[in-house]
């Protein structure tokens, strides 16, 4: 007679694939975190280095990696960029190719354009304004693969609530249209102001109207994202996948030469 309460897998003799190890899934959210750490630690400490007052709300981020603004400190940043950008490549490398979300091709080229544009030197790149265009490129390249990337996966732990995975990644790219609003709005409203700088705080020009702010905010934002999205994906390592193979159900089998053996409920 069919044993219900024996597991399927073990009743015809086959034993469960596995899927990747959790120590692998630790890994791969540790990499990630680590990236993440290794960018704002090195981040702040550029700034902690620059030659004078350091006001991120009126102050872009570029200002950090500059050797004639900050001679002392350009060097911390762009190895906090390089760290970060390693340590993304790796997270994607140790996700296994079953669980890699949609999205990923682009975070690795986004990736790929972050750490040239800190790494590579004015002089080397064959085009005008090569570290702007690389800084574009990398931002929209990590923009896109993180919210495609979030999506899936807040889908998949949601039960494929689409309207929360909606939110909570398309909160990603916020600021970065909070920041072209702000960026119109100064355009036409106040023609006459120079580029961001500490000229505005002075003026009494309000934060939200700062690309810097904006700027930070984005590279805060992303870095949860890129957290959230680290714990989020490391979740089901460890747990046996179910069987590739035909199973019997609870009940005995209708054909008696099948692979299930209603009398002894295994494979000769």
């Amino acid at each position: 007679m069919w044993n219900g309460s024996t597991s399927t897998s073990t009743a015809i003799g086959i034993r469960p694939k596995l899927r990747p190890t959790k120590l692998r899934g630790n890994a791969s959210a540790v990499t990630a975190l680590l990236g993440v750490l290794a960018f704002w630690a090195c981040v702040l400490g550029s700034a902690h280095r620059y030659p004078s007052e350091y006001d991120w709300r009126y102050m872009p981020l570029s200002n950090l990696f500059a050797i004639t603004r900050n001679p002392a400190g350009h060097l911390w940043a762009a190895v906090g960029i390089v760290a970060s950008s390693l340590c993304g490549l790796a997270w994607t490398a140790l996700l296994p190719p079953a669980r890699r979300p949609a999205g990923i091709k682009a975070f690795q080229f986004g990736i790929i354009f972050m750490a040239g544009s800190a790494a590579l030197p004015e002089s080397v790149l064959p085009f005008r304004k090569g570290h702007e265009i690389l800084t574009v490129l990398a931002f929209a390249g990590l923009c896109l693969g993180l919210v495609v990337m979030m999506y899936q996966t807040i889908e998949r732990s949601l039960s494929r609530h689409v309207r929360w995975a909606s939110l909570v990644a398309g909160s990603a790219v916020l600021p970065i249209l909070l920041a072209g609003l702000a960026q119109l709005y100064v355009f036409y409203a106040l023609p006459a102001m120079p580029w961001v700088n500490l000229t505005w705080r002075a003026r009494g020009v309000p934060v939200w109207l700062s690309f810097a702010f904006w700027e930070w905010t984005t590279c805060a934002t992303l870095s949860a994202h890129m957290a959230m999205l680290a714990l989020i994906a490391n979740r089901g390592y460890g747990v046996p996948a179910e069987p590739t193979h035909p199973v019997c159900s609870t009940n005995p089998p209708a054909d008696p030469a099948g692979p299930c053996r209603s009398n002894d409920n295994r494979i000769k």
